[in-house]
């Protein structure tokens, strides 16, 4: 009888997840190996993972006026998604504004973060030098590069953000409180 007091529990926790697996409701579609490798690709801050290519913000603009104007509004000040530029708030402020120019702390996650997942109705749709041209043009909105500034591989990862030393690295401060 002890034994089988042990051994139920540990069967029973095996089990559900069979259970829950047939009973799914079927919501969505399996992700196709073409999306998965799309995603697969990770970016770094240091801009380890950027592809080949090169956008300019003038460039950018019209791919943004085609994808992004009918979400994120005129110059990226926002609609029925977030404003990307033009904050009237600081990042301090109550409400802050956390856009791109005032929360982002990498150039990189902007071109990474568009590729993954915008335009929102069909994610990965832009190519590479569309990616860093929208990416341009974001940081150009935001005062941050000048409009003829060309982004590409090399060039965006040296984008310093105004808000890139304004995150706590974790890490550092565990090593500090042992």
């Amino acid at each position: 009888m002890s034994m089988l007091k042990h051994f139920l529990p540990t069967l029973l926790f095996f089990s559900i997840p069979v259970v829950a697996i047939e009973v799914s409701p079927n919501l969505g579609k399996a992700a196709s190996d073409q999306q998965l490798s799309q995603w697969n690709k990770d970016i770094f801050p240091d801009g380890q993972g950027l592809p080949k290519g090169k956008g300019t913000a003038s460039y950018g603009k019209k791919i943004y006026n085609k994808h992004c104007l009918s979400c994120h509004g005129f110059e990226g000040t926002g609609s029925s998604a977030d404003e990307l530029a033009g904050a009237s708030h600081s990042l301090t402020d109550n409400p802050p504004d956390k856009i791109i120019g005032t929360y982002w702390p990498y150039a990189t996650t902007i071109f990474d973060f568009t590729r993954r997942s915008m335009p929102l109705n069909a994610p990965g749709i832009l190519n590479t030098n569309e990616l860093y041209a929208v990416t341009a043009y974001l940081l150009y909105l935001n005062g941050i590069i000048e409009e003829n500034a060309i982004m590409n591989e090399k060039t965006l990862p040296a984008v310093v953000m105004p808000n890139r030393h304004g995150f706590i690295n974790i890490y550092q401060q565990q090593d500090k409180n042992p």
